[in-house]
């Protein structure tokens, strides 16, 4: 990857791995140059998405030039050559499902079918003859999303997706371990078992411990359809494998020219290019999301449930695989190769590489390595 097309007038923070201190270095973009910015006051993104204002210190931070973000971003996964990370690091990685009404719809077609694409045809009309556009302007949780909900159920369309989609309560869940995520140009990984799975384009919210949204990234947060589709309780495995979740290409900060009203107008674009010369062109609005970011942070972080190290979190995704690749009736599925690039115009563009997670780089770079590292910096 040469270019994460990132806008001139944001401000961004990030991570690259830095062969020199054999360990990630936070980062942001000078004048089309990544300078280093980490220091014993900062020695962590999580460190500096804590402080009253993160994008005024980034701007004012002291640094050390590390080279043009078009030579960095060309070095992805060269241990020998500075290369970008996940922008986030002590972050808990967490993700919302079912928070747009199309995408609710996939769910219950997974649900109903099994894990089976083959069936999934067919029951997509169903369910579309039920639903039709009828929850495109629904408010989650309100009294006529439960007379939908009430209308589906007599339909004999019953979900559990139905509850989270349209109920008083999002879904939230862990899509991966603290410091697991991998970043731009990177290669993302689908457990070998899944035969019906795909991306999904959806901004990450960064948020303090406190409960402040700080900003926004890209992320993919990719989907084994057969795993969850065969049970709910299989979302762990469906979503928590090797290098199965990815962010980037940076965290762009709030300030005076973005803010969480942008994030909610923002537009998604997603592009697969297979090595067999298949395409396929997506797109997600965030301003058709069922349930507003702010809320959505509210359910993860609060009272009920303290993040001390902040959180990132997946927003989900208008974005549904219904486009066949193969066989008429079993809409899209991954094949190894596939480069996924996500972009938003004010925060740039992800792109990734997808492999089996057995095939990805092992992730042996936890917690305990970061803090001795950090230390060994004399950083801690």
């Amino acid at each position: 990857m040469t270019d994460f097309n990132l806008p001139a007038d944001g401000v961004f923070i990030g991570r690259i791995w830095s062969p020199e201190a054999q360990g990630p270095s936070v980062v942001t973009i000078r004048d089309g140059s990544v300078v280093d910015i980490t220091s014993k006051d900062a020695p962590t993104v999580r460190d500096i998405c804590e402080m009253e204002n993160p994008a005024d210190y980034v701007c004012n931070a002291p640094a050390t030039a590390v080279g043009r973000l078009a030579d960095i971003a060309r070095n992805s996964g060269q241990m020998d050559k500075p290369h970008f990370l996940a922008p986030c690091d002590l972050q808990a990685v967490k993700a919302c499902g079912v928070t747009f009404a199309s995408s609710m719809v996939e769910r219950v077609i997974e649900e109903q079918a099994a894990g089976d694409p083959k069936k999934a045809l067919d029951i997509r009309a169903r369910v579309g003859e039920a639903i039709g556009g009828s929850l495109r302007n629904i408010k989650a949780g309100s009294t006529e999303a439960a007379n939908v909900k009430a209308a589906l159920i007599a339909e004999g369309l019953w979900s559990q997706y139905l509850e989270v989609g349209i109920g008083p309560d999002a879904e939230v869940f862990t899509k991966a371990p603290v410091l697991s995520s991998v970043g731009p140009g990177a290669e993302v990984g689908l457990h070998p078992i899944s035969k019906w799975n795909n991306p999904e384009p959806e901004i990450v919210l960064a948020v303090s411990s406190k409960g402040r949204i700080v900003g926004a990234s890209l992320g993919n947060d990719v989907n084994l359809r057969d795993v969850e589709g065969r049970s709910a309780l299989l979302l762990g495995k469906a979503k928590d494998n090797n290098a199965s979740c990815s962010i980037g290409p940076m965290i762009r900060l709030f300030d005076d020219g973005f803010t969480l009203d942008d994030v909610r107008q923002a537009e998604l674009d997603l592009t697969v290019t297979g090595e067999d010369g298949y395409e396929l062109k997506g797109h997600s609005s965030m301003k058709e999301i069922s349930r507003d970011p702010a809320d959505l942070v509210a359910q993860t972080l609060g009272r009920h449930h303290q993040y001390p190290d902040g959180i990132v979190l997946f927003l989900g995704t208008l974005f549904a695989p219904t486009k066949d690749r193969d066989k008429l009736g079993e809409g899209f599925t991954h094949k190894i190769g596939d480069i996924v690039t996500i972009s938003s115009l004010r925060l740039g563009s992800l792109t990734n590489t997808v492999r089996l997670s057995t095939e990805c780089r092992e992730w042996t770079f936890g917690v305990a390595s970061f803090m001795r590292n950090l230390a060994a910096r004399n950083l801690i």
